[in-house]
Formats: structure tokens, sequence, C-alpha cells
């Protein structure tokens, strides 16, 4: 976060805005569990559907998502069941790889879990073995954004006490991210002061509780880009777009002309972002992923578990390291002046802790900031994003889902 942090400091410089920005190690720390520490109305959201999680194969283990409705359907119309009881007996009938293939062809989210030796032998390790965990590819252009943005001036800040000015404020965000890792990025951009849209499909809504953990400070509403209308719509969007980020596994919007060279050649002034699982080439470079999964493919949750089954991270690390990182990005981007395109995966952030040595010392217990905030859910206890301005954290209240307008405000 210091390098987010840094880049938010050189922007609000730059438009003459004195303004003190920070990080806090609770605040960082609460970000990286941010939907186990939500409450809503006072319950806790749950984060896990019943076809998610590990379920023992004939001969090792696997890790399913079934989340998302579509994802749990390709589950049961592959097993041909319709319960937790009857998915864990059929896959106790067969091999972990044909679980895995099964269900990846059918549209569903599924992994064999692996060792780390296991995945650095697997072809989509090797091809993808050089691949960083994010890069950034300067297209020779000047960003469009000045140093004041479109609008410029002073913004509330959602329940903070006294009206501040933002360093972020004009600044346009098309987000086309779901789930965690994108939506953690642009939410820290849209409490910096920026008029971040979010646009799901209608056939395809966002998890409620996603929504409310990740939503702070932004607009959402709903296109279906296979109508025509809609897609020009979009297109309009991101013309005067001046961040774009895509979330899809790759090629997804590209076959409804969204792909990132679309999206380069629509807004050649905009930072723009392409996040993946898996990365964007090799073997499973357009298969779709999650945190969880890709953990469990590349050896973590073997380190993580037991001899007698298989374990996680206590949070989704991946998903929320990779946001925080891809906000640097853009934050650096955009104080510089530069259209640049950002590429990063999952995989790679998994590659890199895999790298790093293993704690020594037991983890300080730190205290949670949650803030009270308001949605369409009723009153929130949420943690804010990771910075705070003049020693205040950034949190602001979280707009309805779907029913913002598909235009820009700033």
């Amino acid at each position: 976060m210091q390098r987010a942090r840094d880049a938010a400091a050189e922007i609000a410089a730059a438009r003459g805005l004195d303004l003190d920005l920070d990080t806090t190690p609770e605040l960082i720390a609460a970000s990286f569990a941010a939907i186990d520490h939500l409450r809503i109305d006072g319950r806790s959201p749950q984060p896990w559907g019943e076809f998610s999680g590990f379920v023992a194969a004939r001969d090792g283990w696997v890790r399913l998502h079934g989340n998302y409705p579509h994802h749990a359907s390709a589950l049961r119309e592959v097993l041909g069941v319709d319960n937790r009881s009857g998915l864990e007996r059929e896959i106790g009938r067969l091999d972990a790889a044909e679980v895995e293939a099964r269900i990846s062809a059918a549209g569903g989210i599924a992994v064999a879990v692996r060792t780390e030796e296991q995945w650095r032998r697997y072809s989509h390790a090797v091809a993808t073995a050089e691949e960083p965990w994010s890069r950034v590819e300067d297209r020779g252009e000047r960003s469009a954004l000045s140093a004041v943005g479109h609008a410029g001036g002073d913004t509330e800040c959602g329940p903070l006490p006294l009206p501040l000015p933002l360093p972020l404020v004009g600044v346009r965000v098309l987000d086309l991210t779901r789930v965690i890792a994108g939506p953690t990025c642009t939410q820290l951009l849209a409490c910096l002061g920026a008029d971040v849209l979010r646009i799901d499909p209608p056939h395809r809504p966002e998890i409620l509780d996603q929504h409310l953990s990740t939503g702070m400070g932004k607009r959402s509403t709903v296109l279906d880009l296979r109508r025509r209308e809609d897609a020009d719509r979009m297109r309009a969007l991101a013309g005067q777009a001046d961040v774009i980020l895509d979330g899809y596994r790759p090629g997804a919007l590209e076959r409804l002309g969204f792909g990132i060279t679309d999206l380069e050649q629509l807004a050649p002034q905009a930072v723009i972002v392409s996040l993946s699982a898996w990365g964007e080439h090799g073997r499973w470079g357009r298969r779709a992923g999650f945190d969880s999964i890709v953990q469990a493919a590349t050896g973590i949750a073997v380190r993580c578990g037991t001899e007698e089954r298989p374990g996680a991270l206590p949070v989704q690390a991946l998903d929320h390291a990779t946001g925080h990182l891809l906000a640097a990005h853009v934050l650096e981007a955009l104080a510089r002046g530069r259209a640049v395109t950002v590429r990063a995966n999952l995989l790679g952030a998994a590659r890199t802790l895999l790298d790093l040595p293993a704690p020594t010392a037991e983890l300080a217990v730190l205290e949670v900031p949650r803030r009270r905030v308001s949605s369409e859910a009723g009153v929130l206890e949420a943690v804010p994003p990771p910075l705070t301005l003049d020693g205040r954290t950034l949190a602001q209240d979280v707009g309805q889902y779907g029913a913002g307008r598909a235009e820009w405000i700033a």
C-alpha cells in the first residue's frame, strides 16, 4: 500500500491539495479479510456456496467453486446431482484429473489439488513460469487526464464528519471486474474521489454480499453487451474513461468487441487493466478461476493443509494483494500522465507467495477498524480501504447494486 499511498500523494500535490495520505498495519491487515469482517445489519455474510470447497476424489482431492449459480449448475449437470452429499459421492468415484477436465469443459470451476512440485511440472505452469505477477506496458501516449481531472474541486467523503478534498475527483473509472481483486482496486479509487462506474451483465449478477464488501463509493449499473444499444453505450463510456479495468477471463469480452486490444483503440488516452486468474496464454490462458482455485492448483492448499486433507490461507490473499497492486499501478500511471496497459494475474501472486520464506514469528493480533456506512441492505459495519487522509479513513456509503445510470457524472 505504500506505493499506492505515494502515488495518491503525488496526484494530490499536483492538484495543489495539501493532504496527508497514509496507511496503517491495522487497515492493511483488515482489508485482506474485508468480507469476513463485514456485518450487514448485524449478520455475517455467507461467502461460500453449498458446492464450493474441497471434495475427496478417488485418488486425491479437488477444489470446486460453486458460488455463482451458473457454476453450480455446471456441477449439477456434469455430475448429475442436486445436493452436497450427492456431489461428494459422485466425485469419490472419479479421479481428480477427470473431475477437473469434465467440469472445466462444461464451464464449471474445478481443479485437482496439486503439490508445488506437481504444479511446477504441469504444462500450464511451465508455459507461464517466466510470466510476472504484473507488468506495465507503456503505449506511447500521454494520458488525456490533466492534474485536475475533468472536474476538479472538492467533494464530500461519505460519512466523514467534514467535507474533504479528494485527489481523484474528476477521474473516470470504468469497472468491468467482479469478485474481489478488481473490485478491491476500484473501491480504493472510488474512495479517493474517482467516479467509478461498475458494469455487470443482467444474466450474471454479482453476489450481493460481495458487492457490499467492495462497493464503497461506486456507482453500479447493468448493461447487456449482446444488445447493440447497450454495446454502443459501453463504447461511448469507454471512449471518455481515464481508467478501464477488465477482470473477466481472457477472451470473454473480446468476442463482444471489448477485449483489451479493442479497449486500447476505443480509449487510447486511458490506463487499461487486464486482470486474469491464470495469465493470458498457455493451456489455461482463457480459463476462469478464483483465488481459492489457484491456491489449490499451485500447492498452497497442500502447504496449508494436514496429512489428512488440504487447507487454505486464512484469507483470499492472492485476490487482495493483487487488488492493492493494481491500485498502485493505476495511481502511478495517473500521477505520471501515461496511457499504459497493466496486466496482472492471480497465478503470479501465488508464485510470489510460494517463493517467500515461511513466517518465523507469530502474527500480531490487530484491531479491526470497521466503519458504519449505509447500503441497500441496511447499515454495514465494513472495513474501509487501507489508506487514511489527514488521519481519517476513506469509508463511504455503498450504492444500490445495478441502480446507477450508465453515464459519467464527472
